[in-house]
């Protein structure tokens, strides 16, 4: 069932599985360009395969200081407006309006549901993130279309660590200064064993606060034992599928704004569902 009892053996199995079963294509450290915290190899490519016109507007291939202003500008775009508007509503750069993510079409919409076909979503295994620490790496991190929307430290308790180390290297090893950890830069932060999931929406150093993923067992916390494999393979099997992940960003996944009525400041708060929320309104959806 799960024979490399290291991280890299867990890390394997969901890579494995997103690439041969939910067809994400697999990306490399190296299209990761720091500076703009985005896979701009799938970014470029998605662009020119479903928007040639505006790539060719905005000189895009032809023009590499146009490029830098290009990628410097949507680096921008999601450092303002959070990960999950610039996925839903795109990007303006003078002369074009681009298309960042192509929705879940709609019945008999045969032009919609081709170019949802297009999107790219890839998974990138220990990727090097930082520009000063080049040799820390993340465990793993989902892009789609080349931004990144969730990342991953993985842990096995086989080797006597769990979730909970995966939660500790979050708030000590991983600095919410660092780009690509910056707040609605990733919809998303998993910590995951093989027995237990907890998930952040804002890392924040000591103060990240974790609450758990997991589907709960006989009324209680945890997750009920899988005779077909490991307790937490819902995780890849099931919410990053292509088609819940879309889901979760058009419909779930949400930047909202709170005001202090004491200071009278604007906080925002990235909200992401826990899992028997996000079940409980699918099993509704379903119904209908």
């Amino acid at each position: 069932m799960f024979s490399n009892t290291k991280e890299s053996g867990l890390e394997s199995l969901i890579v494995k599985w997103l690439v041969e079963q939910n067809h994400y294509e697999q990306g490399h450290s190296h299209d990761y360009n720091m500076e703009y915290a985005l896979d701009t190899v799938r970014l470029l490519r998605f662009l020119k395969d479903t928007q040639p016109q505006a790539v060719e507007k905005l000189q895009l291939e032809t023009h590499p200081l146009k490029r830098a202003q290009f990628l410097s500008r949507v680096r921008d775009e999601i450092t303002k407006r959070g990960i999950i508007d610039v996925l839903r509503k795109g990007v303006k750069v003078y002369p074009a309006s681009l298309v960042m993510f192509y929705m879940t079409p709609s019945v008999n919409n045969p032009t919609a549901a081709q170019l949802h076909t297009k999107n790219i979503f890839s998974v990138t295994r220990q990727l090097h993130y930082s520009p000063d620490a080049t040799k820390l790496s993340l465990d793993l991190c989902i892009f789609i279309n080349g931004l990144p929307v969730i990342t991953f430290e993985l842990k096995n308790q086989l080797t006597k660590q769990n979730v909970d180390d995966a939660v500790y290297q979050y708030q000590h090893d991983r600095s919410h200064k660092e780009l690509l950890f910056q707040f609605t830069r990733c919809m998303v932060h998993f910590a995951v064993d093989d027995a237990q999931v907890k998930f952040c929406t804002r890392l924040q150093g000591k103060e990240s606060w974790f609450l758990p993923f997991n589907k709960g067992y006989k009324d209680g916390a945890g997750n009920p034992p899988n005779p077909d494999g490991l307790m937490t393979d819902y995780l890849w099997k099931r919410i990053l599928t292509k088609e819940m992940l879309s889901r979760i960003i058009e419909n779930y996944a949400a930047l909202i704004d709170e005001k202090d009525e004491e200071t009278g400041k604007t906080k925002y708060k990235q909200i992401f569902p826990r899992y028997h929320q996000l079940m409980a309104v699918e099993s509704l959806l379903a119904d209908i």
